[in-house]
C-alpha cells in the first residue's frame, strides 16, 4: 500500500504515465507471481546509488566525529533499501528500448501515477513510497538528509535521461535478509494499462506475446509501438 510522504516528491497529476522496459522472463514473472521486484538498492549498476554529494560527505563527516556509528549506519542501510523504477514520459522512448531490452526483443509496461499507487498491496512488515528522483551535481550541490530515504531519490546528472519515478521501501526495522532484492504484491490488472511489444520485435515474437498473455486471462491493451510507424514520404 502506498504511503504518501511530505518530504518525498512526486508529479501531483495521477494521470502522469510512467513506464517499465523489461523482457519477456521478468514481465511474466510479475503476470505468474502477482508480484513486482524490487532492487537491493547497493546492486544497481551507478555505484553512486544511495551515496553522498561532496557537500552531505562533509557535514556528515563532522557529524560522525563524535558518533562513529552514525556513519557505519548509512553504508549498511544501501544494503536494506530496495527500489522498482519507472520512467516518466508521455511518449515511449527509443533510449529506454536500447538500454533496458536485448536482441530487439522486450516489453514496455504503461502504467500511470494513480495506477501505481493504487495497485500497490498493503505488506506485512514494510511500507511502500513513491518519489521523483532528484538529478543534481555530486560534486557541488547538497543532498539534505530529511528522512531515511533521502540519498536513494537523488542521482547524477549524467543520468538526468531516466527521469525516474521510484516506488522505495526500507526492511531495516525487520532484520530481514535480502539478496538481489524482494518482490512485492501488486494487482496486475490496475498496475498495467498497456502493454508496447519491442519495435523492432519479429511477428512471431509479438504473437507469442499476445498469445502469452489470452492464456493467462488478462485482457489488457497491447500496442503497436508508435516507432514502428509506416514512413509518410
Amino acid at each position: 500500500m502506498y504511503i504518501p510522504n511530505s518530504n518525498i516528491k512526486l508529479p501531483e497529476n495521477p494521470d502522469t504515465v510512467v513506464w517499465k522496459y523489461l523482457d519477456l522472463s521478468k514481465f511474466l514473472d510479475i503476470l505468474l507471481s502477482g508480484k513486482m521486484f524490487m532492487s537491493r538498492s547497493d546492486k544497481f549498476e551507478d555505484q553512486y546509488e544511495g551515496t553522498f554529494s561532496e557537500p552531505t560527505f562533509e557535514e556528515i563527516k563532522k557529524i560522525s566525529q563524535n558518533n562513529p556509528k552514525f556513519l557505519d549506519y548509512y553504508k549498511s542501510h544501501r544494503e536494506n533499501v530496495v527500489v522498482s523504477s519507472w520512467h516518466t514520459n508521455e511518449y515511449e522512448s527509443f533510449a529506454m528500448w536500447q538500454i533496458f531490452t536485448k536482441n530487439n526483443e522486450g516489453l514496455a509496461i504503461q502504467s500511470t501515477i494513480g495506477r501505481l499507487k493504487e495497485a500497490l498491496q498493503k505488506e506485512r512488515h514494510f511500507e511502500q513510497y513513491i518519489g521523483e528522483v532528484n538529478y543534481i551535481d555530486y560534486k557541488k550541490e547538497y543532498i539534505p538528509f530529511d528522512d531515511a530515504f533521502f540519498p536513494f531519490l537523488f542521482k547524477r546528472k549524467s543520468f538526468q535521461y531516466e527521469r525516474e519515478i521510484r516506488v522505495i521501501s526500507d526492511v531495516t526495522a525487520h532484520n530481514f535478509s535480502i539478496n538481489d532484492g524482494l518482490k512485492i504484491q501488486v494487482d496486475i490488472n490496475t498496475l498495467i494499462e498497456k502493454i508496447y511489444i519491442h519495435p523492432k520485435s519479429e511477428n512471431w515474437y509479438k504473437k507469442l506475446v499476445i498469445e502469452l498473455v489470452e492464456r493467462l486471462g488478462f485482457d489488457f491493451e497491447i500496442e503497436k509501438s508508435d516507432l514502428e510507424s509506416d514512413i509518410l514520404i
